[in-house]
């Protein structure tokens, strides 16, 4: 009779487990539905109602901290009366403001870019890519770096006196180097929310308000039964993190690696200290994994290789011809640009692929807030689920 109760106890342990797997899954389900293009009106609804939840949270927790707040505004309201006093301290203050609005404005860029577990805004192939390939073209032109310090005016124009030939790879890596690195600390900050809610859900016990986290729990679960090559990988990634520590760290930092947000959700599990997951992160992206990707698009865009790639595209079988002749317009229009000083005359003509870049750009940001306000949407819709089952067991238990 005992080892029937217990089987019969175990039975319904199991069929309760598998009405909550499916009661998830279908919650699930609703909340992945609940997107801009099939609910727009319930979509923005939950996007407000979320968006005032966000900032009454942060609005208390400014409060809590109320004294760095106003330690905060003092210094604001100190650079503030210094930037408007006349005195020979002027070219200081414009100085600093140019150079933090510079990094501030690269720094936000790579926070875009990792933010939110890969669903980031890729600001290296929309922004930073294309810069440095810019100055590189345009070193090659001019023969020197000798343009104006970051940040660079709308046109950059060729200084007097270059010569042809005396352009070093290190002397272009060095003039982009404030902007990437920047862009790389970008990076390392925009991978600490994953860690933060790795840690916070670990040290408290709580179920957290994320489904990759979940999914990483899961694959911990199906450790030993993984047989699919993206599962082992995201395995080798949290083996790495989890034995190696700091140099694991930073040896998936260092390469461009699209399951490193799993590195920052593993350091937050098994409760890897701050500094350590932080300093290896901004070491690799900020320095070693960014002076990789700089010299990549440095070697690619230079003189000698834009001319390869060029007449390899006119040698293509039939469409070759045709596409080659408005790149080469677009690079001779380029070329024409850095020659022309302000208020020369310089041709306003518009060549097709800076207009198809520009509407892929904007296309891309587009998607990025629709992506931002479907997340908001569903996490409220996750709200209201946890808040109705939590008065439903409530009321069951009465």
């Amino acid at each position: 009779l005992r080892a029937l109760n217990q089987q019969c106890s175990f039975k319904k342990i199991q069929q309760k487990k598998a009405a909550v797997n499916n009661n998830s899954e279908k919650d699930r389900e609703e909340r992945l539905a609940l997107v801009l293009w099939r609910r727009p009106i319930v979509t923005l609804h939950y996007f407000l109602l979320e968006t005032f939840i966000t900032l009454k949270k942060w609005t208390l927790k400014l409060w809590q901290r109320r004294g760095t707040v106003f330690l905060i505004l003092v210094l604001c309201s100190l650079f503030s009366l210094a930037y408007s006093t006349e005195g020979a301290h002027q070219k200081y203050v414009q100085y600093l403001e140019k150079r933090f609005l510079w990094c501030a404005y690269w720094v936000g860029l790579g926070i875009l870019s990792s933010v939110g577990l890969g669903t980031g805004l890729h600001t290296f192939l929309l922004y930073l890519g294309p810069h440095i390939a810019s100055v590189t073209l345009a070193a090659y032109e001019c023969g020197s770096t000798d343009f104006p310090e970051p940040p660079y005016p709308d046109q950059i124009i060729c200084p007097d006196g270059g010569v042809e030939g005396s352009i070093s790879l290190w002397s272009i890596v060095s003039k982009v180097r404030l902007e990437a690195c920047m862009w790389g600390a970008g990076t390392a900050i925009g991978e600490l929310p994953p860690y933060f809610m790795a840690r916070a859900a670990r040290l408290s016990g709580a179920d957290p308000d994320d489904e990759d986290y979940e999914e990483f729990e899961e694959m911990l679960e199906q450790a030993q039964t993984a047989q699919d090559f993206v599962t082992r990988a995201k395995l080798g990634v949290q083996n790495m993190v989890q034995k190696v520590g700091f140099f694991g760290i930073l040896a998936c930092a260092s390469i461009p690696n699209p399951l490193f947000d799993l590195a920052g959700i593993t350091c937050g599990h098994f409760l890897v200290p701050f500094w350590t997951f932080f300093g290896a992160t901004l070491i690799g992206k900020a320095i070693v994994k960014m002076h990789i990707q700089k010299l990549f698009v440095i070697i690619t865009f230079s003189k000698h290789i834009v001319e390869q790639m060029v007449s390899l595209i006119g040698s293509l079988p039939r469409v070759g011809p045709s596409i080659q002749k408005p790149f080469s317009e677009y690079l001779e229009a380029q070329r024409s640009k850095l020659h022309h000083h302000t208020g020369a005359g310089t041709p306003a003509t518009e060549n097709w692929l800076a207009w198809v870049f520009e509407k892929v750009v904007l296309v891309m940001v587009c998607y990025f807030i629709f992506s931002i306000i479907n997340s908001m949407a569903q996490s409220y819709a996750k709200r209201r689920q946890q808040s109705r089952q939590q008065r439903y067991t409530e009321e069951k238990t009465k």
